[in-house]
């Protein structure tokens, strides 16, 4: 048996995987997709990731796993294969308002403290892997809501390596799904009915730039995190430890000496070696860089908001 490119089968030792997804087979495909997307799949996940990819193996006429795996790692086309897998991969699990502490210790500390430090510096924020769209907009609407984002040089970048989900962040119309979690007032204060759905103000879906960017690509993340804030949420339970240490040294490099990195409520980087200390301000858990937490303590209008570990 050989593969579609000509080379055989058993030089990999997996002669045996011809139907199925063999042990071989799948430590291959886990791991060029770990390298390549971030995405680690552990051997409890080993179903999961053949439910993800079945119906792609399949579409092609391919009798294994492995055929696809060579796709991968030889086709001449290769770009192509991973961008639809990663569309495949993606978890669209988001919501409007998600973890609003986080959101409005954003809007009501360390947007103002910015401002009162740097008046005249554009605030950059970065919401990375921002799915569909959902949590930049939500910074949008936090940020309008504090009298901010008309007010005040105000940058908000968006990012996700899925371009399918960017295509739905820039058509910019949600389903009563995305707004199980915001406030009613806000959600008619802030979107119009369309159809079954919800359209965001053009004013407010102009302000986020919507870019294509996979975290693990350094060059691709360099530019993207020379921020002063960074949404980074939900993002890194699905990548292994040594990839998150890799993805938060580039955010260290490139982020602004009084930056903050916001994660999701089920993320840590406690128990890895990073350029950033853990940080409580107004109620919410942030990652502080460290440089920042030495020389820049809070304004005593909001102190007793601020707490380091």
């Amino acid at each position: 048996m050989r593969d579609p490119y000509g080379r055989p089968a058993d030089s990999f030792g997996y002669s045996a995987d011809v139907l199925g997804f063999s042990q071989g087979a799948f430590t291959l495909l886990r791991d060029i997709i770990a390298q390549r997307l971030g995405v680690f799949y552990g051997d409890d996940k080993r179903d999961l990731l053949t439910d993800k990819l079945a119906g792609l193996v399949a579409a092609r006429g391919m009798t294994s796993f492995l055929d696809y795996y060579y796709l991968l790692r030889y086709d001449t086309d290769a770009e192509r294969h991973w961008s639809e897998l990663m569309d495949r991969l993606s978890v669209p699990e988001t919501f409007f308002w998600r973890q609003p502490e986080q959101i409005l210790a954003l809007a009501n500390v360390v947007a103002p403290r910015h401002f009162e430090q740097r008046p005249h510096e554009p605030l950059r924020i970065w919401s990375a892997a921002c799915c569909s769209g959902e949590e930049p907009l939500s910074i949008a609407i936090a940020l309008a809501e504090a009298g901010l984002l008309d007010r005040r040089p105000i940058e908000i970048v968006a990012s996700d390596a899925s371009e399918a989900m960017l295509e739905r962040a820039r058509r910019g119309v949600y389903y009563e799904r995305s707004f199980r979690n915001l406030p009613a007032h806000l959600r008619e204060r802030y979107f119009t009915p369309e159809g079954q759905g919800w359209r965001v103000q053009r004013r407010l879906h102009e302000r986020i730039h919507w870019s294509t960017a996979n975290l693990v690509e350094p060059a691709a993340v360099r530019p993207l995190a020379d921020a002063h804030v960074i949404f980074c949420r939900n993002v890194f339970i699905y990548f292994a430890d040594q990839t998150i240490t890799d993805v938060v040294r580039v955010f260290g490099g490139s982020m602004r000496d009084d930056g903050y990195l916001f994660l999701g409520a089920s993320e840590s980087l406690t128990r890895l070696p990073t350029e950033f200390d853990l940080a409580e301000i107004a109620g919410a858990f942030v990652y502080v860089k460290k440089s920042a937490a030495r020389v820049a303590p809070a304004p005593a209008a909001d102190a007793g908001a601020y707490r380091r570990f």
